[in-house]
């Protein structure tokens, strides 16, 4: 279906906003990091419930927008050619792409290495940095994942009950009303410390589903310095 596009006035301030319809119950408002707004709204959402809601939401969404302008405008989308730098757990790598009989990627010293019979087409680098990045992204976030568990009272009552790693738009992670965790695949790219703040907002989802006073409660008992490891993630993928 379709996304419905709108615009709010409240005040003198206009917050334009997309509405995405879907098979659900409940009513959810995200900023995104390109300070866009989105809401997930059941079916038979009116668009009066949804304003009332967005207008009581009003100060919170302002403030976001805010926030996250201040980190654009994003840089621009790397190149996947000798030389460029690429991200790797918060470290800058240069790309390094070699002729080979073999489609390999390797993490050697400071250089992403592509092996490629293909050398000259820059669209199988990305093919093959992308498929390692997502194999690492994997691996490294389920290790996350165990770690940050641990930081509940009740670790087993946080566990989600599956991980999918995809790179999408704007944002880093979500919850499925099912339990399964989406995560970013770019947030391979940044520090440790900030992937487990976003495994670990994720994760007071299960018990917390909205962005609400008793979520937030949750998120600075067990994770006391998020904002500063947000900050850095927006910072450092900006």
């Amino acid at each position: 279906m379709s996304a419905e596009r709108h615009r709010l006035m409240v005040g003198s301030q206009a917050i334009d906003y997309v509405i995405a319809r879907r098979q659900r119950k409940t009513l959810e408002i995200a900023v995104e990091p390109d300070t866009s707004v989105v809401i997930a709204a059941p079916l038979d959402a009116s668009l009066e419930a949804i304003e009332l809601r967005l207008r009581r939401r009003a100060t919170w969404i302002l403030r976001q927008q805010r926030y996250f302008s201040q980190f654009l405008p994003r840089t621009p989308e790397r190149q996947f050619v000798s030389g460029e730098t690429h991200l790797y757990l918060g470290r800058q790598y240069r790309l390094k792409i070699v002729p080979h009989v073999q489609e390999k990627v390797k993490l050697i010293r400071g250089f992403i290495v592509v092996q490629t019979y293909r050398p000259s087409q820059a669209e199988i680098a990305r093919e093959l940095v992308e498929t390692w990045y997502r194999d690492r992204a994997q691996v490294k976030f389920s290790e996350r994942i165990e770690l940050n568990i641990g930081r509940f009272p009740d670790p087993e009552a946080f566990r989600p009950r599956g991980l999918i790693v995809r790179r999408v738009r704007q944002r880093w992670g979500s919850m499925s009303p099912s339990g399964r965790l989406l995560l970013n695949r770019r947030l391979i790219e940044a520090p440790v410390d900030t992937i487990d703040y976003v495994i670990t907002h994720e994760l007071c989802h299960l018990a917390e589903p909205h962005h609400g006073t008793t979520f937030y409660e949750l998120l600075d008992r067990v994770l006391p310095d998020w904002e500063r490891r947000k900050q850095r993630l927006e910072r450092i993928l900006a």
